[in-house]
């Protein structure tokens, strides 16, 4: 003979393991972009193109092996160098 209360705790396990599923965390598929919309990235913008001079300088600071607020330093210092030299005529 099974008691009352042996009987109504199967029976509260039971409802457990069955309404857990329920209670289960699903994520929801990503949601399709509208026909026709682009899906363009909004936080990033366009690279500029680089100059001659940057590229050359960046080579410079790589082969000084130069990294930071030291490389930012030395960056500005070279293009504006190399600007001024483009700017002064050749005689």
């Amino acid at each position: 003979m099974t008691t009352v209360t042996s009987r109504a705790a199967a029976a509260a396990f039971a409802s457990l393991l069955l309404i857990s599923s329920a209670f289960a965390q699903t994520t929801n598929p990503p949601a399709a972009p509208a026909p026709g919309a682009t899906a363009a990235p909004a936080a990033k913008k366009p690279e500029k193109p680089r100059s001659a001079a940057s590229i050359e300088c960046s080579k410079q600071a790589d082969a000084k092996d130069i990294h930071g607020k030291e490389r930012h330093k030395f960056m500005s210092q070279c293009k504006k160098e190399a600007k001024d030299a483009a700017a002064k005529p050749k005689s």
